[in-house]
């Protein structure tokens, strides 16, 4: 297969790991055989490889449901060597996986490590539909957690992406739309709003006809 030559498997996982946004190589330890993939804001790794008996190791970020499934399948995967063992799987590079599954993990193991809530808030946002509106509720349930209706509407504040990131879709509990410079002028939510077809009444959405069904997108989601 693909495991003959160590540092053609290693090369193989380094240029994989560095296809994903905002990621570049690092050899933290002054030791070459160990070479990491990390995210350049937060400098953490999520690709760890090395050369141990013989064979490449990669160490990845793992979800507890992903840890114990691949552990269960695989018997080259392997509770994270030198790292902690409840979140990092290490895989041997031994033949017996097949690539595509490895690629799988890596990717995995960038996801969790890029996840925050902000990024999760922002993802949730996307999925209202037009013709439909959301509440800062709905957003936080959405995105993992009902208590952060606070850090919904500090990373609305701070949308960074306003022709992808739908924010004017986003009402509080009772309907009502933003402040008058929300979005950047007097009634600008609201008619943002009827282009999307939506009835807005003295700056209020009728949320029993126009909000999203929340277990519906949490299903996609």
């Amino acid at each position: 297969m693909y495991i003959e030559d160590t540092e053609n498997v290693r090369k193989w996982a380094l240029g994989y790991g560095l296809t994903f946004a905002d990621t570049y190589q690092d050899a933290p330890f002054h030791d070459p055989n160990w070479q990491l993939v990390r995210v350049k804001q937060s400098r953490k790794a999520f690709l760890w490889t090395y050369e141990k008996d013989g064979r490449i190791h990669l160490n990845l970020k793992t979800t507890p449901d992903k840890r114990d499934f691949y552990r269960s399948v695989y018997p080259s995967v392997i509770p994270g060597w030198h790292q902690n063992k409840e979140h990092w799987n290490t895989v041997i590079m031994d033949g017996s996986i097949p690539k595509d599954i490895v690629k799988q993990m890596i990717e995995e193991s960038y996801q969790v490590i890029t996840d925050s809530p902000t990024k999760r808030i922002y993802e949730a946002v996307k999925k209202v539909p037009r013709g439909k509106v959301a509440t800062y509720g709905d957003i936080a349930q959405m995105a993992g957690d009902r208590k952060m209706c606070r850090a919904v509407g500090n990373a609305l504040h701070k949308n960074p992406d306003p022709d992808h990131i739908p924010c004017y879709r986003i009402v509080n509990a009772k309907g009502e739309c933003s402040g008058s410079f929300a979005f950047g002028g007097k009634g600008i939510q609201e008619e943002l709003l009827r282009k999307d077809g939506i009835e807005v009444v003295n700056g209020r959405v009728d949320l029993k006809k126009y909000e999203v069904d929340v277990q519906e997108l949490t299903d996609h989601f």
